[in-house]
Formats: C-alpha cells, sequence, structure tokens
C-alpha cells in the first residue's frame, strides 16, 4: 500500500490549492481532505462570514454541512441537520454533516453548555437561510422576474406558475456559492416552518442499533498499534525505574517513555493488555489527596483566589439581626467521576512531522492546541477527527486518552490505538469539584423572607481548555496552570424577590482535585442549595413550597414552568407530604419535593416535582416518579428534546443518590461500577415531561438544564416524607438513617 492510497483510507491530511503561491487569500483556497467516513471533501472557503465555510451543495443537490459542534450522543447531527434543511429548503434527507473535524470545521467553541442548538446551530441556520435567498435571487435575476415570483420546494426552485424550473444542484454545479453570511438574514416565521419543531428520527440510532454505526472504539488503521498507557501510582507519584526485562517474552511488545509518561505498545490488544500487567515498574509514590473524611475541612482551607459578589441589595446585616426567626444551614455537593460506560479511546498517526488523531472529545479545535503542546508541534501540524464515543457529558477521558494515543505515536513512530480500560476510566479522568455553601435566612413577625445571605465555596476557573491539563502532557515534562474548572459560580444568586439578599462565591485555588465539566457545572450544585434553603425557609414559615416560588417570582415564564408541573404532577400541599400507597412495604414513606431553576438565570426554565419512597428500617431512597416543566424556547426536535431531559434527569438521580468518589491520600480507589455505583434499569423513576414549545423564541439548551432540579427535589421530598434534611451528597442509607435516629419528637432533623 503507498503512501497515498494508505491516506485515503485512513483519513489522513491531503491538502491542495487552487491558486499557487502562500499568499493566496484564504476565501479563494480549494480545501480537498478525506473525512472520518473515508470520503474525499472539497472546501472552498474557511472564512466564517463565508456561507461556503459551512455549507455547500453538490451537483446532485446534497448538502454537506460543516459543523464545528459535534453529536456527543445528544441526536444534535439530526437536530442540525433539521435546522440546515428548513431554512435552505432541502428534503431532510439530503443533509450530511460532517463535525468536529479540525481541518474542515471552525472553531465553534466546545459543544458543551447545552449551546450546540443555540449557537452552533444559529450560525449554520443563517448560514442556510442566507444561501437559500442568494440563490433565490440569482434565478430571478437570471430570469427577469421578482423574487416574490418564485417558491423553492425540496431544493427546487420554480415560478409560481410551474413553468421554469432549477434546483439547486443545476444551477450550483458543484462551484462555490460564494456568498457572504448574512447574520441579520430572516429566518422561516413559524407558520411556515415544516422540519424545525417536528419530531424526526434520529439519523444515527438505525446503525447503532444494527451493529453498523463506527464508534471511535470500533475504529482502525491499517498496520496500527496497540497501546496502553502504564499509570503512575497516584496523581503525585514519579517514575523511578522500568524494569524491560519482565515482559522480553511477549512478542513484538515494545515500550516508549517520555519522563513519567510510560506505555507499551503490541501488535494485538490482548499483547498490549498482558505487557501492561506484566510490566515491572517503581515509582516514588508521594500523598497527593487530603483525608477524604476531612474533604470540606480542606477545601474551606484553601487559598482563596477571588471574591465575587454575585448578588448585592439591601442591609443583609441588619435584616438578619431584626428577623424574628433565623435559619441556617450547609450543602456540600462532592466531587464525582464522569463514570462513561464505554472506557475512552483515541487513534493517532504521527507521520511526517504531522499528527492526525481520531477522537470523541467534545472540544476538537481547542483540544489541537492542546496536543501541539504536548508534541512541540504548531497547531496546523495537529488534525482532529471526532468520531462518536460511548456518551459524554462534559469532559471524561476522551480529551486525555487523545492526547495519550498522539504522544504514544510520535514515540514509537507508528499508527497507534490507546483503549482505556475500566480502571483508567474511573481513576484517571477529570473529576468535578467539590462545593460547599453556606447560607442563612431570615423571617419577620409575618413570616415573609426579609433576608437571604450565600456564600459558595467552588474552584477557581476561567473556563479555558488550558486550565484543564492533560494527563500525557503533565506526565511528559510539559508544565500547565492548576487545576481549575470553568463558569461553575452560575446559579449562584437566585431569582426571588426578596428585600436583603447577598450572595459571595469565594473561588479557590486547589492542587489535589484534577477537575473538569461534569454535567451542568456548579449550576447543579448551585441549584441544589438555593432551592432546598428556599424549602427550608417555606416549611419555617409554614408556606406551601409551591405558593412561595410563586410569590416571589415576577417572571411571567418562570411561573408558567410552575403552574404547569403543579397540573402535570396533580400538586397538593397536603398530599405532598408524608405519604403512604397501597402495595408499600410498612416501613415505607412517601413524599413530594419541588424545585425551579432558569439556567444560568437567563436561559431555560424548568421545574420538576418527583416523588420518593423512603425505606426508614435500612434508609434506602428511591425516586419512583419525576414530572417536569421544560421550557427552552423554540423546539427544534421534540423526541431528542426529551430524550435529553429524561437522561439527564436520570443520571442526576444516580449522582445524588448513589454516587461517591473513594479516595486515599496517594490515589483515586472508586475503580470499578461495585465501588462507584450508579442507578440501575430497576430503579429508573416514570418520567413524565411537558415540553412550553415557543416557536416565536429563539431556541435554548435542554441537555443541562432539568438536572439542575433534581438533588434539590429529592432532598425535599425526603424531608417532606421523612422530616429528616439532607444537605450533603449522596445520599446514602447511613446519613438518612442517623437523621431519623437525632430527629427530635416532632419529626425535624438534619443528616
Amino acid at each position: 500500500m503507498d503512501r497515498r492510497t494508505f491516506l485515503k483510507g485512513s483519513g489522513g491530511l491531503l491538502v491542495s490549492f487552487t491558486l499557487p503561491g502562500l499568499a493566496a487569500p484564504a476565501s479563494a483556497r480549494v480545501l480537498t481532505a478525506v473525512d472520518a467516513a473515508g470520503q474525499t471533501v472539497t472546501k472552498t472557503s474557511t472564512v466564517k462570514g463565508q456561507v461556503d465555510a459551512w455549507l455547500a451543495i453538490a451537483p446532485d443537490g446534497r448538502v454537506t454541512v460543516y459543523s464545528g459542534k459535534v453529536d456527543l450522543g445528544t441526536g444534535a447531527r439530526t437536530a442540525l441537520a433539521q435546522m440546515v434543511a428548513e431554512e435552505l429548503d432541502v428534503p431532510f434527507n439530503h443533509v450530511d454533516m460532517i463535525m468536529g473535524d479540525t481541518l474542515l470545521t471552525l472553531d465553534q467553541g466546545q459543544t458543551a453548555g447545552s449551546l450546540t442548538i443555540q449557537d452552533g446551530g444559529g450560525t449554520l441556520r443563517r448560514a442556510a437561510a442566507s444561501a437559500r435567498q442568494a440563490l433565490v435571487s440569482r434565478v430571478a435575476a437570471q430570469w427577469a422576474v421578482s423574487r416574490d415570483a418564485l417558491t423553492v420546494t425540496d431544493g427546487v426552485i420554480a415560478t409560481r406558475a410551474g413553468d421554469r424550473r432549477i434546483g439547486y444542484g443545476e444551477l450550483v454545479s458543484g462551484k462555490p456559492l460564494e456568498v457572504a453570511l448574512d447574520p441579520r438574514v430572516p429566518l422561516k416565521a413559524p407558520a411556515d416552518r415544516k422540519l424545525v419543531g417536528k419530531t424526526m428520527a434520529r439519523v444515527d440510532i438505525p446503525g447503532k442499533v444494527t451493529g453498523q454505526f463506527t464508534f471511535m472504539q470500533d475504529f482502525r488503521l491499517p498496520g496500527m498499534l496497540h497501546a496502553r498507557v502504564i499509570r503512575p501510582a497516584g496523581p503525585g507519584a514519579r517514575l523511578v525505574s522500568v524494569d524491560e526485562t519482565s515482559i522480553r517474552d511477549l512478542p513484538g511488545v515494545r515500550i516508549v517513555r517520555k519522563q513519567d509518561f510510560l506505555a507499551v505498545l503490541s501488535p494485538s490488544e490482548w499483547g498490549a493488555v498482558k505487557a501492561a500487567r506484566l510490566l515491572k515498574v517503581q515509582w516514588d509514590d508521594k500523598p497527593h489527596f487530603p483525608p477524604q473524611d476531612q474533604m470540606y475541612t480542606y477545601w474551606r482551607g484553601l487559598p482563596v483566589n477571588k471574591v465575587e459578589t454575585a448578588a448585592d441589595k439591601g442591609d443583609i446585616a441588619a435584616a438578619l439581626a431584626g428577623a424574628s426567626k433565623r435559619l441556617k444551614a450547609t450543602y456540600e455537593f462532592p466531587p464525582h467521576t464522569h463514570g462513561s460506560i464505554g472506557p475512552a479511546c483515541a487513534v493517532a498517526d504521527f507521520r511526517d512531522g504531522q499528527c492526525t488523531i481520531w477522537s470523541a472529545a467534545q472540544s476538537t479545535h481547542s483540544l489541537q492546541g492542546e496536543i501541539a503542546v504536548t508534541l512541540g508541534l504548531d497547531k496546523a501540524s495537529v488534525r482532529l477527527i471526532y468520531l462518536d464515543g460511548a456518551g459524554c457529558y462534559g469532559r471524561n477521558g476522551h480529551e486525555d486518552c487523545s492526547a495519550d494515543a498522539a504522544l504514544v505515536s510520535q514515540l514509537a513512530g507508528a499508527p497507534v490505538r490507546v483503549q482505556w480500560m475500566r480502571a483508567d476510566e474511573h481513576g484517571w479522568d477529570p473529576k468535578s469539584p467539590p462545593t460547599a455553601i453556606d447560607l442563612e435566612g431570615g423571617l419577620d413577625a409575618q413570616h415573609h423572607p426579609v433576608a437571604w445571605k450565600s456564600d459558595f465555596y467552588v474552584a477557581a476557573q476561567k473556563g479555558t481548555i488550558e486550565e484543564f491539563p492533560l494527563l500525557a502532557t503533565i506526565t511528559s515534562g510539559i508544565p500547565r496552570t492548576s487545576y481549575v474548572t470553568g463558569n461553575i459560580q452560575k446559579n449562584a444568586d437566585i431569582l426571588y424577590t426578596l428585600p436583603n439578599v447577598s450572595t459571595k462565591v469565594h473561588k479557590l485555588t486547589d492542587s489535589a482535585f484534577r477537575t473538569a465539566h461534569l454535567r451542568s457545572p456548579g449550576r447543579l450544585q448551585n441549584a441544589f442549595a438555593n432551592e432546598a434553603f428556599f424549602d427550608e425557609l417555606a416549611a419555617a414559615a409554614g408556606a406551601d413550597p409551591l405558593q412561595w416560588r410563586l410569590d416571589y417570582l415576577s417572571d411571567p415564564r418562570a411561573r408558567a414552568v410552575l403552574e404547569d408541573v403543579a397540573r402535570l404532577a396533580g400538586w397538593n400541599v397536603k398530599t405532598a407530604r408524608a405519604m403512604r400507597r397501597k402495595g408499600d412495604p410498612r416501613d415505607v414513606v412517601r413524599g413530594r419535593g419541588l424545585a425551579f431553576v432558569r439556567y444560568d438565570n437567563d436561559r431555560t426554565y424548568v421545574a420538576t416535582v418527583l416523588e420518593v419512597a423512603v425505606n426508614k428500617e435500612d434508609g434506602h431512597i428511591r425516586v419512583t416518579d419525576v414530572w417536569c416543566s421544560h421550557d427552552c424556547g423554540q423546539i427544534i426536535n421534540p423526541d431528542g428534546t426529551r430524550n435529553q431531559i429524561e437522561g439527564g434527569i436520570v443520571q442526576t438521580i444516580s449522582r445524588v443518590l448513589l454516587e461517591e468518589l473513594q479516595f486515599d491520600a496517594h490515589r483515586v480507589t472508586s475503580l470499578d461500577w461495585a465501588s462507584y455505583p450508579i442507578l440501575r434499569f430497576p430503579d429508573v423513576p416514570r418520567i413524565t415531561v411537558s415540553l412550553i414549545d415557543r416557536p416565536e423564541a429563539p431556541p435554548w439548551g435542554a441537555g443541562e438544564m432539568a438536572p439542575a432540579t433534581i438533588p434539590a427535589a429529592v432532598s425535599n421530598a425526603v424531608f417532606a416524607a421523612t422530616g429528616v434534611r439532607l444537605r450533603s451528597l449522596p445520599f446514602l442509607p447511613p446519613k438518612l438513617l442517623a437523621g431519623l435516629k437525632a430527629a427530635p419528637a416532632k419529626g425535624r432533623a438534619t443528616a
């Protein structure tokens, strides 16, 4: 196999330019490359303001869309295609998506924050609308008719009389559109939409069900080697020695090393697994983590990087001093592992000073720069090609695994596949950071809330990819910044209209926990404390938690989701309290809890009611029913939106009830599903979702929003059922039993 044939088959880098010389303007360059599916793709512009940078129309009328955002198993591939097909007026099944290829797509930021539809989709939508408008204008000029005399159906422009017709493919003839992307181009009115707002079957599901879909873990290159990275004894360990003779009897096995970065390679995956198990390595293993039972003491004792004031209204000190009743509470949220059910995988091919990496990373463009740093290359010499992994909800192990593969390939001089094992995924993926929140509130003599004081202790952050140092970068001796994670102060301030409010965010500098985004980062923790403490104040005032929220919210859309979920769940303050259902064991009591969030306080609205069944004998908590009202503005694909809401609810129930990172002084010790359990199918609750569609409004996200309501709703439901306040996750049986044991005669306790 010659080099050109290999590159064509593997998706390697093939670039040509139509104009000679290096000074050709970017818009005039023609870029030819092989995409993730092995197809040759020609792109005529990389200028963000040009439609050709975002889509191309082939002679047969098919449309290729270049999206910097990727589909992490969320259905984004389908929804984005709907948006483009709608505005371009082409059949949905004529749209092909290229996603997250750093050579072929422009950088639209990380696929994170539930911003793919809102931001990434908005750009593609306007590109499609600009193309349609320009093509119709072009035909109108050629036929000497007004634009209003023309219609577009399924990619065919025709006169209203039907006497003249021309398809997009024939009109464009495979040439560049050379159309500017108009940021103010008119989009279709809701009444004219045929695809947006309608349920479309996800395009990826048939292949995934039949086994024909190529996941990252399925991808192979000719002649590639299989590698396993030898992990340190712990994050603080340094490599002392390697006994290469311990694996000399394994055929074809070799070792590569760069400072503390060590890997074994084999022609077969099983050979790499055996070599990793047999290789004798000595580490200088220094303590790294604080004692687990002192984690929050450690966290509060960290240096304060900065204190930000999220809210400051009235005179909080005077209001608290004059309150008839004062309440204090501390809420705690532990670090979690991402726990991807399929461990991370990546394939890399380093040759001739360039590296191509096939990766399931959520941020291929920013990862491109970090891997370039790791390899000592210019960013332009690194290409990331996105392939679907086993799901992603924040930055899990995919980025680290991609850097592993790239560095091993560079050191070995061969194409390499790195497959993480379960212990890699659980032990070495970045974690969500710990969070501690102190709250204090006051009621006046009429039981109205007059004071709200909150202090959040969170990881310092800016939110850039450089703040999430890759394992391969660290262990190979390249210094990077501290362990931090981004934007986790969001939703610290409350939307409730209270007379005196003080909210401060204390940003802490930590070096123990290598952290990164995990679904609803910060918002989950912050909304947990705020919504649970708001319930505490409501209980102290003897008020209905629903009515209290309505009393202190003026935003009509916020009120609408609360009223809608109350209807959906049949909310009644009396029946929401401790109850028993026919057939329940004698020791099981039920209760309902409510929580509300406007995500980031500036987009999607969610209100959730859920019911728990609590076994007072063994302390087990089960969520049996969830009702969720969701307003994310304009809905693109209703079924896909429900998928995201339901999935987020299930995962967050798992985090609330079961998930707890275990570690000792040296390392993470919860390395499997026994030591880090997640929710199983028998415990998945009944979920009822009400979508409030606003076709005239902008579309917002749906992946991270509903989860932000779950921790507080569970805590509030447990209190309604038992009188015990659970304020520290996860809500494991011993915590509830301790609370029940400590409960005073009137049945109110904390745990």
